[in-house]
């Protein structure tokens, strides 16, 4: 499953540093705005205990971890949405994402440049989220014009059509999201908002990076933060805190070696990872696995998947062919030590095509 989160934000908000130590891929993060001309994409793999342990369980030749995608994508400015800054070219970039990391500085550092000249992460949100907005406005507009013929001849398709997309436009008139009016559409509304592929219907994960050592609005509880914290209550969005400059510093590093270097750094936590299974909670992804002498590895599904869609991240035939399935949790099957005594204790199910995988299943196809 190819699911991609686009990384984007104001210049010089710490990007393409976080990218680095998201990838572990050199790309160039220099001080000053426009450095990143094209994306750059990475596949990162999703930090899960539970795939060591299976694999350490089944001494797996191999171990293949479930993945999701980063797209470093250079900064927007004020008036991207009309070209400004290589606006088009960025906009068109994130439009091919399923999802977006906005990264939002909240560190003061007069050596750091800032587009805007001071810190207000509010404010940068703001700049950012009105360009997407301004675009999507665009794209509606447009959509909604070449309607008029279609809607003159009583089409029933264009009707829904514009219906859907007029909930939408006022909505962006308002400078509102997208997103926020998906649970005013029907059924029958949704694929034709789906299909217009706008910017702000995609769901957005906020990451503040901070600064080891430096001024971090959140440590001394500035007044900027307490309205960014609002904002993101008010709108119930989702954000992580990250040392990105800390992260990439230590993305060489493994185990107990790294959590040691992050402690005498000054991190908390581990940002990168905090993020990556993050994002992948808000894309609605869940991992299944396979284990076997072979190889243990973690497959990326969406939520809800039945069994034969699960099926599909193996092989596409999977879906068509699919018979049945043996499943059973990840840590029963660690607990009763074998397939063989999980089959004789009735532990390991056979389940048909209508079976809701869940997050942790250890299955096995048959088709």
């Amino acid at each position: 499953m190819n699911i991609s989160c686009g990384i984007v934000g104001l210049p010089n908000v710490g990007k393409s540093t976080l990218f680095n130590a998201l990838t572990k891929k050199s790309v160039p993060a220099e001080n000053y705005p426009f450095c990143t001309i094209d994306p750059s994409v990475g596949i990162i793999a999703v930090p899960d205990e539970r795939l060591e342990k299976l694999n350490e369980f089944s001494k797996s030749k191999k171990k293949v971890p479930a993945v999701i995608e980063f797209v470093d994508i250079a900064g927007l400015v004020k008036g991207a949405s009309k070209g400004e800054g290589k606006g088009n070219e960025f906009l068109r970039n994130i439009r091919e994402c399923d999802a977006i990391a906005q990264v939002v500085r909240i560190f003061d550092d007069p050596k750091i440049l800032h587009v805007e000249a001071e810190i207000d992460p509010l404010r940068d949100i703001q700049i950012i989220n009105l360009e997407l907005i301004l675009k999507d406005l665009e794209t509606v507009s447009k959509r909604l014009g070449n309607l008029e013929k279609d809607l003159k001849r009583g089409d029933k398709e264009a009707v829904l059509e514009a219906s859907a997309l007029g909930k939408v436009l006022k909505a962006l008139e308002n400078e509102k999201m997208a997103i926020t009016v998906f649970e005013e559409l029907d059924e029958k509304e949704k694929p034709f908002v789906i299909n217009t592929q706008l910017l702000t219907s995609k769901p957005i994960l906020y990451v503040l990076n901070k600064k080891a050592g430096g001024k971090n609005l959140d440590e001394i509880n500035d007044e900027r933060f307490q309205k960014l914290i609002k904002f993101f209550e008010e709108n119930n969005a989702k954000y992580v805190l990250v040392d990105a400059n800390i992260e990439n510093e230590l993305k060489e590093f493994e185990g107990e070696e790294k959590e040691s270097f992050r402690k005498e750094l000054g991190a908390d936590s581990d940002g990168v990872g905090n993020l990556i299974i993050s994002s992948y909670e808000l894309l609605g992804l869940e991992t299944f696995f396979t284990t076997g002498e072979d190889e243990t590895r973690g497959w990326t599904i969406k939520k809800n998947s039945t069994a034969p869609e699960a099926g599909r991240a193996i092989h596409n035939d999977f879906k068509e062919k699919f018979i049945r399935a043996e499943v059973i949790p990840w840590d029963t099957l660690l607990q009763i030590g074998s397939y063989a005594s999980a089959r004789e204790k009735g532990l390991l199910r056979t389940e048909g095509k209508e079976y809701i995988v869940k997050d942790g299943d250890v299955v096995e196809f048959r088709i």
